[in-house]
């Protein structure tokens, strides 16, 4: 390799990426800790992000067809009030699905409840006649408590010892959740901000941000960029799209055959089970769960009958309509689709579960485009 000017530079970043790279291993723990209040100061506003991507759906949703071009070209004022309107109907549209899940699932799960207690207070003189039968004196039990060397004494500092660090706890722990709760809605009230600021000049920030990127960077990595963007964008919302209709038929089904065969909380499941279906693979399954025990509480019989006709429609869904309604959006294999959820769930939780399948769905289709490309440049046909 000739050593002139561009070779030496090259040479240059590697070294420097190499030293940086050893660097980095050596004090791992310096780094992650870095890394972390990084992504703490930034968590408003990756936060914020993510709101405006999904409240974008619905709102180009309603500018689409409520605020079209073509029906308010020429009318000045509607044309200004079009996005905002729009955003505001997004947020009202998600506030009313909320509150429609908390004002049906939330009184139900108190009446179980209520139920749950009351059938606990109808076994209390059960369990009290128990009792009076095993405390007898002669009983074994209480000929056991007579052999055991009880020293009140010791009893009562220990009792004391727990009460006065059980009191400092409380204390801490009142402080810490007090200003945790603060620093969240905090975080939130500003992650809510920068997002209506994304949505209501989104065009606007693209351009700044393309213009941006071409003077940093060469003209080749900002189209690829751009492309990547591009990718992601539209297999995101593709994902949200998808994943919220899959949600609406899955509960739909379930309200609809739980009627007909007269199961108790029918309307409460399906919403149940269309809430928490939007998580991806698993999240049928843990409403099935709340369901069972909800059921159980009314018909023992009846909730392993909800067992049999949740393994029924859960083979519909899963082998019918999420292919199609979700899986085609995002044009992951079946596969690949579990092994997203499994590496998200496991790092970030249920929120990892949303955003690892799109995420590993762009991550598959530009390694497909790449790996394409290349087969075509060694003129291979597989």
């Amino acid at each position: 390799m000739e050593l002139n000017r561009e070779n030496m530079k090259k040479i240059l970043y590697l070294i420097t990426f190499a030293v940086l790279l050893y660097l980095g291993v050596q004090h791992l723990n310096l780094v992650l800790s870095f890394a972390g209040g990084i992504i703490r100061i930034l968590f408003p506003f990756i936060l914020g992000a993510a709101i405006a991507f999904v409240l974008d759906v619905p709102m180009s949703f309603f500018e689409k067809h409520l605020f079209a071009k073509k029906r308010i070209k020429g009318r000045k004022a509607v044309e200004k009030l079009a996005r905002p309107a729009s955003l505001l109907l997004s947020v009202l549209f998600v506030a009313v699905l909320v509150l429609v899940v908390v004002l049906v699932v939330v009184p139900e799960l108190g009446t179980t409840i209520v139920s749950v207690t009351r059938r606990i207070e109808e076994n209390i003189p059960k369990l009290q006649a128990w009792l009076e039968t095993a405390f007898r004196s002669d009983s074994p039990i209480v000929q056991w408590v007579d052999t055991i060397d009880f020293q009140p004494q010791k009893m009562l500092d220990s009792i004391i010892g727990v009460l006065q660090s059980g009191v400092n706890n409380i204390l801490t722990s009142t402080i810490s959740v007090t200003v945790g709760i603060v620093n969240t809605a905090m975080n939130v009230g500003i992650a809510f901000i920068f997002s209506f600021y994304i949505l209501l000049q989104k065009e606007r920030l693209a351009v700044q941000m393309k213009k941006a990127l071409y003077a940093l960077l060469p003209k080749k990595w900002v189209k690829y960029i751009l492309h990547v963007c591009s990718l992601a964008n539209e297999i995101f919302a593709n994902f949200i799209a998808g994943q919220c209709i899959e949600a609406v038929i899955l509960g739909s089904m379930f309200f609809i055959s739980m009627t007909i065969l007269r199961f108790p909380y029918a309307l409460l499941v399906g919403v149940l089970i269309a809430f928490t279906a939007l998580i991806p693979v698993f999240g049928g399954i843990i409403g099935c769960w709340i369901a069972f025990f909800l059921i159980l509480m009314v018909s023992p019989l009846k909730a392993v009958m909800f067992l049999g006709l949740f393994l029924i429609l859960q083979q519909i869904e899963g082998n019918l309509i999420y292919p199609h309604v979700v899986g085609g959006s995002v044009g992951l294999p079946s596969i690949w689709v579990l092994a997203a959820v499994t590496l998200g769930g496991s790092l970030m939780g249920i929120v990892g579960m949303l955003i690892f399948i799109p995420l590993v769905s762009v991550l598959y289709s530009l390694f497909r485009e790449w790996a394409y490309q290349r087969l075509k440049e060694k003129k291979i046909q597989v």
